[in-house]
């Protein structure tokens, strides 16, 4: 039968050897064998005991409640319950992600944030975030929740939108209009990204900037100024219209 020296277990478990004789000295965890010459090994058994051990306290719990529920408790239902807590702290680890790539973006989006600006917009992105999602039926919701941006996200798309975004501001800024070349070129590219993300079905695309044109506290969008939403409509159109030319 296999046998264990503590030294062996430190080295094997990364665990200090004080820790080890620690656990010995409160019988939280005794080597079951001793030689004739008085040296203590640890059993399979014990290194089982030692791993349930060593997950519940990864679990926050203090010495004396592991104590108490370490027989009580196989070691499936040990790892089965330390599963559950990984997940759980994996979703809000990704929560976290989200609302930080989100303020990420958002100081990409504007010039200048303030802390009544960040505060507005994690409020509203966490009360909100999916009331958008309530003007569709529900087999456009999935599909949407894929095609549209997210700033939450650091996809290709989105950071394709973002940019074109910045560039409709600093037209609007410099009195640059819509009909312009520029602005025609921003409206070609919105439209050439607005198709690929919704797959060319064009009536739940308009469908969608009829719900992007309502106020932001309404839908829980990230809020974009009148004049951007007119502007867009504007290059779109003018973009249009010169294309039915062309093709004529």
């Amino acid at each position: 039968m296999k046998r264990w020296t503590t030294g062996e277990v430190s080295k094997q478990r990364n665990i200090s050897i004080r820790t080890l004789r620690y656990y010995d000295g409160i019988d939280l965890l005794t080597p079951s064998f001793k030689d004739d010459n008085g040296k203590r090994y640890y059993s399979e058994e014990d290194l089982f005991t030692l791993e349930k051990i060593i997950i519940l306290k990864s679990l926050s719990l203090p010495l004396e409640d592991i104590r108490t529920i370490l027989d009580k408790l196989s070691y499936k239902q040990i790892l089965i319950s330390h599963y559950n807590y990984l997940q759980e702290q994996q979703a809000a680890l990704q929560t976290s992600i989200s609302k930080t790539a989100s303020l990420i973006n958002m100081i990409d989006l504007e010039e200048t944030l303030s802390w009544e600006r960040v505060s507005e917009l994690v409020k509203n992105s966490e009360e909100s975030s999916k009331k958008w999602i309530d003007y569709f039926q529900e087999d456009e919701k999935a599909f949407l929740q894929k095609a549209i941006p997210n700033l939450s996200h650091n996809d290709d798309s989105t950071q394709q939108y973002m940019t074109l975004l910045r560039q409709i501001e600093w037209c609007i800024k410099h009195d640059i209009k819509p009909e312009s070349d520029q602005g025609a070129e921003i409206a070609a590219k919105l439209i050439e990204l607005t198709d690929a993300s919704f797959e060319g079905d064009t009536e739940l695309m308009d469908k969608f900037w009829e719900v992007r044109k309502l106020p932001a506290e309404e839908t829980g969008l990230y809020p974009v100024s009148e004049e951007v939403l007119e502007f867009v409509e504007r290059g779109i159109a003018f973009v249009s219209e010169r294309q039915k030319e062309t093709e004529v």
